[in-house]
């Protein structure tokens, strides 16, 4: 039986750990040209019910634990005026503890066979031959065909047509990514208004949200709400210039906040939100499906979405393996449970936005981070 993989993202890697794990080969297919060709961005925080449950079943929970960034649970809460409204410190007792990402997809990346990964091998199609059985091609014209199919090939996955006719869609919140480096030495004002973990200022429709990167930097998402195709305008190569653009959404804003633009030490790069329908499900199609981002994109305010690609990637592995020579049977056995736990995040995420972007923001926020917890 041939597994072929589409995205070498945390999802991807996940399954193919945990088929590896239970004596199943896959191939991996990643359109980048190498693992170091583009940054992976900043922290994760990951959650004991899901990433870590992940990182348990592909046996590589202890490795884990070794790259968790000490301190990075902790949280800062301002409003728009720069007043403290809440600073929690990271006792270590918390169930989401922050790593790189970079690190983690590192570490399931080490854990493959060398060769299972197939780098520069962009998808460019595929269409199903019956029986289960998928023809699929590549950029540089390569064509092959597979028995199992999946789809971790992100937001605008080249797999989910064959299952879903869902497009993601603007969520009306564009983020504007930017780092300040050596943070400490060279922006120490900064730093110690972001602190050692996650950081949040919001107001109405806008705000600031970062966290501390294990390099020393400070990696900062301004977020605007704001129409589709906002930034189009806006020369992000010229970097005063889009500096300029993006701090004239924050003029009434305290200057310790706006100087977090004002002395980036990165490109300015903006990113656009998106995400699939809440409760986004197809049905069953033989011999192919979706995790991650191609299943259920969702905005980042629940802090999900990584934590469910890897739970994703655990669970297929696992279903694959306990149904060896039916495939089927194993794909109705993941989907049955992917289905609800990607709805309830997706309408958490979605909650989550509209709380930290509403007129009364940060308040309810403060509220949830203040409620007792079970």
């Amino acid at each position: 039986m041939t597994i072929t993989i589409v995205g070498a993202g945390l999802g991807g890697l996940t399954l193919a750990r945990v088929l590896h794990a239970n004596g199943i080969e896959a191939a991996v297919y990643d359109l980048d040209a190498s693992p170091s060709a583009r940054a992976q961005g900043g922290m994760l925080d990951i959650h004991e019910e899901s990433g870590q449950t992940a990182l348990r079943t592909a046996g590589l929970y202890d490795e884990f634990r070794a790259l968790v960034h000490p301190g990075g649970e902790a949280v800062r809460v301002l409003d728009r005026h720069g007043v403290v409204r809440l600073s929690e410190e990271d006792d270590g007792d918390g169930g989401r503890p922050e790593v790189d990402r970079g690190q983690l997809r590192d570490l399931l990346l080490g854990s493959l066979p060398e060769g299972t990964v197939r780098w520069g091998a962009k998808v460019t199609g595929a269409r199903p031959l019956g029986d289960g059985r998928h023809e699929v091609t590549l950029a540089d014209g390569t064509v092959f065909t597979t028995d199992v199919l999946v789809g971790a090939d992100g937001v605008w996955s080249r797999v989910r047509p064959l299952l879903s006719s869902a497009k993601p869609a603007y969520t009306g919140v564009s983020f504007v990514e930017l780092d300040l480096l050596d943070a400490d030495a060279r922006h120490p004002a900064e730093a110690a208004v972001i602190g050692g973990g996650m950081f949040f200022a919001l107001a109405g429709g806008r705000g600031f949200l970062a966290h501390r990167e294990t390099d020393g930097s400070l990696h900062v998402y301004v977020a605007i709400v704001t129409a589709e195709g906002w930034g189009s305008d806006i020369d992000f190569t010229d970097r005063e210039a889009a500096k300029k653009a993006v701090l004239s959404h924050f003029e009434d804003w305290d200057e310790s906040l706006r100087a977090l633009v004002e002395n980036a030490d990165s490109e300015l790069v903006p990113r656009p939100i998106h995400a699939l329908p809440v409760g986004h499900r197809w049905a069953r199609v033989p011999g192919v499906t979706l995790l991650g981002d191609a299943a259920h994109v969702m905005s980042p305010f629940a802090g999900e979405g990584a934590n469910l690609a890897m739970l994703d990637g655990a669970e297929l592995g696992l279903a694959l393996a306990a149904h060896p020579g039916d495939v089927e049977a194993a794909l109705q056995e993941y989907e049955r449970a992917l289905f609800p736990r990607s709805e309830e995040s997706a309408q958490e995420s979605a909650d989550g936005l509209i709380m930290c972007f509403e007129e009364s923001a940060p308040q309810r926020l403060l509220e949830m981070f203040t409620a007792p917890r079970p």
